[in-house]
């Protein structure tokens, strides 16, 4: 197929798909540290107008990175349902963004369609909107997954409680847990970034968690984000492993960088169904990912950063997850520059995710060294709430002080909630007012004497 097109008398043409998704992508830094951007504003333009005659069934015959070469590829491809892609194949990418803003696609629409798109024809579609366009459509979209509770209810809003220590010291861990349970957050996940990979260590933090979880029945699950060869051994030893965390990438080459194969993801996923911890679901998988990965690992192929991220998505929808995270400004400057590629580049991911059927959450988040602030978070947590985004992050003072990057506060979370009427998970809310953490709103009560309060000392982790 020809990529041309000419506006007012200039001509502009692009050697294949691949550079016409790269030169259609809003500007961001990580793109044209790869050489990937497009030079001037004209032939972006020109590029999104190429890319909206373009037919989606383009995508299932020209291969951004070659089938023979990359493992990510032969999954989107193996993998597609052409009956659930039926409704939509005759469209072009244009054709396609106006169907999914049109009342035809309602949520039961897109529910059906997700198996039948691959991830760039969603990369491709997302480049043709405006933020507003990439709010209204992911709204749409209800993604529901369980374990201990149930996540993505539609007007609900999930937090996934992060305790990290710059230590791993199990008293500072459990405090910051009291904290953010007494805030009413941890209905996601209590989830750990550790300091150390030692499997000792990673041990002791996940049977402090399942003790916690334990003693006071709250319905909810634990993960210690370490890599999955370590969840599978502590799950060999007889650690208490709920969810099975790991970073992926959306090229075979970038996974390789972490470790990765979708052979190891098939084992360690099997390894934890047998565990059977879940009470109300068996989704029992974590990811995280993030725009840049590929290039960070010399692995993108020349796919923009956007394209790379949602392959990334398709490896992911392969395990059913509970939880899929794009941690959007954590990787840099260089990636996304300022809180408007920030801004942009979580509204991508989140509809992406949701387009393609993910349970996905966000930590809106940046590092110290991006020309960015908590006035550019607030205005992310405020779309992608608005958006229906199923999980955000919880950290004490939004200061994660292990990883060292700005996030989510738990006030950030009650803030959300207030404003746009936001529920915890069904399970999670009636445990809080068991527990006379909330009210029968939902809204946190006074200080009062409780359990959590008067016995999350007497844990026997903490014990000397």
């Amino acid at each position: 197929m020809r990529y041309r097109t000419t506006i007012a008398g200039q001509g502009f043409a692009f050697d294949d798909l691949r550079q016409v998704l790269a030169c259609a992508s809003p500007a961001r830094s990580g793109d044209y540290l790869a050489g990937l951007g497009a030079a001037t504003a004209q032939q972006r333009m020109a590029a999104r107008h190429v890319l909206a005659d373009t037919p989606l069934k383009q995508f299932l015959t020209e291969a951004l990175i070659p089938y023979e070469q990359d493992n990510i590829t032969r999954l989107i491809i193996d993998t597609h349902d052409a009956q659930a892609f039926a409704p939509v194949a005759h469209l072009t990418v244009g054709d396609f963004r106006n169907w999914l803003l049109s009342e035809q696609a309602t949520t039961e629409a897109l529910a059906a369609l997700a198996p039948g798109l691959t991830p760039e024809m969603v990369a491709a579609v997302s480049k043709l909107m405006r933020n507003q366009d990439l709010v209204a459509v992911a709204k749409k979209c209800h993604v529901v997954t369980r374990f201990r509770d149930t996540i993505g209810l539609p007007g609900h809003l999930a937090v996934r409680l992060q305790p990290n220590h710059p230590t791993d010291d199990l008293r500072g861990v459990a405090a910051s847990t009291l904290d953010g349970l007494l805030y009413g957050a941890g209905d996601a996940v209590i989830g750990i970034n550790p300091v150390s990979d030692s499997l000792p260590v990673l041990g002791r933090l996940l049977h402090m968690l399942d003790e916690v979880i334990q003693r006071f029945e709250i319905p909810t699950q634990s993960c210690v984000l370490t890599h999955v060869t370590n969840t599978l051994k502590l799950a060999e030893a007889g650690a208490p492993v709920d969810l099975v965390f790991q970073s992926i990438a959306g090229t075979e080459k970038a996974n390789l960088s972490f470790g990765v194969t979708p052979a190891l993801l098939d084992e360690a996923h099997a390894a934890a169904q047998s565990l059977a911890r879940g009470t109300v679901g068996n989704n029992l998988m974590y990811f995280e990912t993030g725009q840049g990965s590929a290039l960070s690992a010399n692995a993108h192929f020349g796919v923009d950063q956007q394209t790379c991220e949602v392959r990334a998505y398709a490896l992911a929808r392969r395990y059913q997850p509970l939880l899929i995270n794009t941690v959007v400004g954590f990787i840099g400057p260089e990636y996304l520059y300022d809180g408007k590629q920030i801004i942009r580049a979580g509204l991508e991911d989140h509809f992406s995710g949701k387009l393609m059927g993910l349970p996905i959450g966000c930590d809106i988040c940046y590092t110290n060294h991006a020309e960015a602030d908590q006035d550019d978070m607030d205005t992310l947590l405020v779309l992608l709430g608005t958006a229906g985004i199923n999980f955000i992050m919880g950290i004490p003072g939004a200061d994660d002080v292990m990883l060292n990057y700005q996030s989510t506060s738990f006030h950030d979370a009650l803030f959300l909630r207030e404003t746009l009427g936001l529920k915890r998970a069904p399970e999670f809310e009636a445990w809080l007012q068991r527990m006379q953490i909330t009210d029968t709103a939902g809204r946190l009560a006074p200080p009062t004497a409780n359990r959590l309060l008067s016995d999350m000392g007497g844990l026997s982790a903490l014990a000397p």
